[in-house]
């Protein structure tokens, strides 16, 4: 675990503070020997070398973003395309329920190629 990745969690709110931390333990049980690192300001998680998800956090909301997702398909209200496609991401506020198993599967197989 990098410390600048846990300093960057831990100035955020509360709520924020355990979503992140919930995400970080889904991303590194899902991708053993994941790469976390503080890129471009926010927390990566890098699969040999290749991106693989990212978090961000926002004042009202925290946003998960998987890559090479071009063959995830959109789920409306869930599940929303970014670019090409070739990036999805999840947007998580305050209070609501995350279903973090999902979020496994599609890192999952989001990553099984890298």
């Amino acid at each position: 675990m990098s410390d600048d990745v846990t300093h960057y969690i831990n100035k955020t709110q509360p709520w924020q503070i355990d979503v992140c931390e919930k995400l970080r333990a889904m991303v590194v049980q899902t991708i053993p020997d994941v790469d976390e690192r503080l890129q471009y300001g926010k927390p990566h998680y890098l699969k040999n070398g290749h991106y693989a998800a990212v978090i961000a956090v926002a004042k009202d909301k925290i946003s998960f973003m998987v890559f090479n997702a071009a063959d995830v398909p959109e789920v409306k209200g869930f599940l929303r395309s970014l670019g090409k496609g070739e990036r999805k991401a999840v947007d998580i506020k305050d209070g609501q329920t995350v279903d973090y198993d999902a979020l496994a599967g599609i890192l999952k197989e989001t990553t099984a190629a890298l």
